[in-house]
């Protein structure tokens, strides 16, 4: 399938049932392996983790040597999980030396790491800036430097950290970004800094519509309608597995309680879970012991579950671009999903501005018996948003 490679790779390429490249698989793969800079813009779930991890581990094949030679950061520990567990996959018929260092990395494991480097390391900025403060780690041999999903390690405050590691990877030769948009306010500016003469492949503008999953959006009144809507929702629709997003830790809480009174099977992920936890709520999951997690933004970075077929908004996501991240949980590899947004007036505005970053409009949905008194604004601007009621000014005394 992939010429290109090296025929253990393409063993484990077949045996992992990959029929055929996808496009940033095609478009990166040969100036990957050439050793350019690279600037990429793709979609979660578009296949591009394999899209690093094949050259890169071209790349690694003639290395003997015990030392770090290949870097991925990357915004969160369970997406540093993910990615591993797919580098695991596709080394599995090489000698490739493989390490992982993020919160929750067993110490021990960890101790062995730094004695003895794994030649490829996918990390959180983090954890590993934290060792490279205190001496513990050299970076100095990293041939290769990848940031994944980099708009999210932007927005979770990664940046010095960012800086400071590339810093420490002095002999590097090749770093590749990539990211959902490459519109991101500070992405370009970090391009700048780390890329040279990059090749910019921009195979998603952010705002095309995922044609593999259908969107609708369901009025409510208030925060109890939507329970009301939301319950109906997870015990009618036809799903096998579902992720419900919320805008804070307090909301999954509140959902979680919820679900155990409706005797929904559910699990939780936020920043305030320990990894153990998390790790339980994945398990579960994974072994359909429960069909739902009910998690925040960064809490779901890198969540990759076969049959995520449904993403309910509990609440809207302040940007377009977390909107794209959220939704982008199911319909992945081409199989269908569906993505609901439950919106109260007050979300309203919202909503309009998603619609007009993604250049198409939801489809309104109701819920037989469930129907509110609220089915959006009388008046809209050009723009979609509601149009405000003007204050009466009040009557001066005489």
């Amino acid at each position: 399938m992939f010429d290109e490679l090296d025929e253990s790779l393409n063993q484990a390429i077949n045996e992992a049932g990959f029929e055929k490249p996808t496009q940033v698989q095609l478009e990166t793969l040969e100036p990957a392996l050439d050793g350019e800079d690279l600037f990429v813009s793709a979609e979660t779930g578009s296949g591009k983790t394999c899209a690093y991890l094949l050259p890169t581990f071209e790349r690694l094949l003639p290395q003997t040597r015990l030392e770090i030679i290949a870097l991925v950061l990357v915004p969160t520990r369970e997406l540093a999980q993910q990615v591993l567990k797919q580098a695991k996959q596709l080394a599995r018929f090489t000698d490739i030396k493989l390490g992982h260092i993020g919160g929750g990395t067993d110490i021990k494991k960890q101790q062995e790491w730094i004695q003895q480097p794994p030649q490829f390391l996918v990390a959180t900025p983090g954890r590993l800036s934290g060792l490279l403060a205190r001496d513990e780690l050299d970076l100095s041999q990293v041939e290769v430097l990848i940031l994944d999903e980099a708009d999210r390690l932007l927005d979770m405050g990664f940046s010095d950290e960012i800086m400071a590691i590339a810093d420490n990877c002095f002999n590097r030769e090749q770093t590749q970004l990539y990211s959902a948009s490459l519109a991101h306010k500070k992405l370009r500016g970090l391009a700048d800094e780390l890329l040279t003469e990059p090749k910019v492949i921009e195979l998603n503008q952010i705002s095309d519509k995922h044609e593999s999953i259908r969107e609708q959006i369901i009025f409510s009144d208030d925060k109890a309608h939507k329970y009301k809507q939301l319950v109906w929702l997870l015990q009618n629709e036809d799903y096998q597995h579902a992720l419900v997003f919320c805008n804070s830790r307090e909301q999954t809480e509140q959902l979680d309680r919820l679900m155990r009174q409706k005797e929904i099977n559910s699990g939780i992920l936020h920043g305030g879970r320990d990894q153990k936890q998390r790790n339980l709520a994945m398990s579960k999951l994974r072994r359909n012991q429960i069909k739902v997690i009910i998690a925040t933004d960064i809490a779901a970075r890198g969540l990759d579950v076969e049959g995520m077929d449904l993403v309910i908004n509990f609440e809207m996501p302040r940007r377009g671009e977390l909107y794209v991240h959220r939704i982008g949980r199911t319909g992945r590899a081409g199989q269908n999903g569906l993505a609901i947004s439950l919106v109260i007036a007050p979300e309203f505005n919202l909503m309009a501005g998603i619609e007009r970053y993604l250049k198409h409009k939801f489809e309104r949905r109701k819920i037989v018996g469930l129907e509110g008194f609220y089915k959006g604004p009388k008046k809209q601007k050009a723009s979609g948003k509601a149009v405000k009621k003007k204050k009466k000014k009040a009557k001066r005394r005489k």
